[in-house]
Formats: C-alpha cells, sequence, structure tokens
C-alpha cells in the first residue's frame, strides 16, 4: 500500500490509530501551504513557523481523540487560524506586559533618583548647619527643628529674644551664602 495515495479521510484514520508515516503524509502535503497561509496573515517568518509546527505537534499528541469531521484541509486550516489568534492575544498581552513594567521602571527610577537627591541634599545642609559657630547652631537648631519660638529659645539659653533672633538671622544669611539661592529656598520651604 502506498501512502501517497490515499485520500485524506483515509489518513486521518490511520493517524488515530498512531501510524506515524500517515502522520508523515499529512506532514507532507499540507506543511507548506499552511506556512504560508500562516505567514500571509503574520508576516512574521520564525513565528509562522513555530505555529505551523505547533499546529502539528498538536495534531500528532491529540491524534486519539481528534474528531475530523468533514475535510481534513479545512481542520487544519481553522486549527491554524485559531492559533494565530492565540498567537496575537499572547503578543498583545506580552506587549501591554513589557509597557506597564516599563513604565513602572521608569517611575520607581525618578521616585529613586528624586530620593537620592534629596539624601544628598539633606546632607548637604546638614554639614553646613553642622559648620555654623557653635552658639550660632544651638540657637538655630532649636528653632528649626525643635520649632520653638525665639521667645522659648530666650528663655531655655537664658538670652534676650533680640540676641536669639539675631543668631537666627546670621545662620540665615551664612547657609544662604554657602548653599546658594535655589538650595536655599528649597531648604526653607
Amino acid at each position: 500500500m502506498d501512502i501517497k495515495n490515499l485520500s485524506d479521510f483515509q489518513l486521518v484514520a490511520l493517524l488515530k490509530d498512531g501510524d506515524s508515516d500517515a502522520y508523515s503524509e499529512i506532514y507532507n502535503r499540507y506543511h507548506a501551504a499552511l506556512y504560508v497561509h500562516v505567514f500571509n496573515k503574520l508576516r512574521l517568518r520564525e513565528e509562522s513557523r513555530d505555529i505551523v509546527h505547533e499546529l502539528f505537534a498538536s495534531l500528532w499528541s491529540k491524534r486519539s481523540e481528534t474528531e475530523i469531521k468533514g475535510n481534513l484541509s479545512t481542520y487544519l486550516y481553522v486549527s491554524a487560524r485559531y492559533k494565530i489568534f492565540d498567537f496575537i492575544a499572547r503578543r498583545d498581552t506580552e506587549s501591554k506586559y513589557i509597557s506597564s513594567i516599563k513604565d513602572f521602571i521608569d517611575k520607581n527610577t525618578y521616585i529613586t533618583d528624586y530620593l537620592v537627591r534629596e539624601k544628598e541634599l539633606q546632607l548637604l545642609i546638614d554639614q553646613e548647619i553642622a559648620a555654623l559657630p557653635p552658639k550660632m547652631r544651638r540657637i538655630f537648631e532649636l528653632s528649626r527643628n525643635n520649632h520653638l519660638t525665639h521667645k522659648q529659645i530666650a528663655d531655655e539659653l537664658g538670652l534676650s529674644e533680640q540676641t536669639v533672633k539675631k543668631q537666627v538671622q546670621n545662620a540665615l544669611k551664612i547657609l544662604r551664602s554657602r548653599l546658594g539661592p535655589a538650595v536655599f529656598i528649597a531648604f526653607i520651604l
């Protein structure tokens, strides 16, 4: 019996029984045409090959449970169409996923960059405050860190309010000159 002369119906019957020669003949008859069909839809060589390969692998692995009613070629083309739909859906899902990851990375990079710059700026400000004369630094820290009024600081340190006010003004003047206007404005806000 020459397998090449068998009809599609006969080949399907042999395929269901696990005949690998029947499977090979089906593959040889339809592989090229299915590839062209899939390629015309996708215009992607490797992906088209993969889809056709997957279609034939599925045909073999599910041979005993596959019910082909009617024409084999129709069954194969419809199967190819569904595989194309699956590929497009997967590709769209992957594209959306990749896009969302990219957006997440971009946003986190911005936030991370901002946090790093904020820490560097705070370190610079802290260094300049630490470089103030000790008495001036103490008054300035009570004013800015502890949020005490000039009167409260004066009472705590036994100084006049005018002295406290002058020391805070001098500290701000020194910091403005050392930090520059842009950093200083960000600091006092």
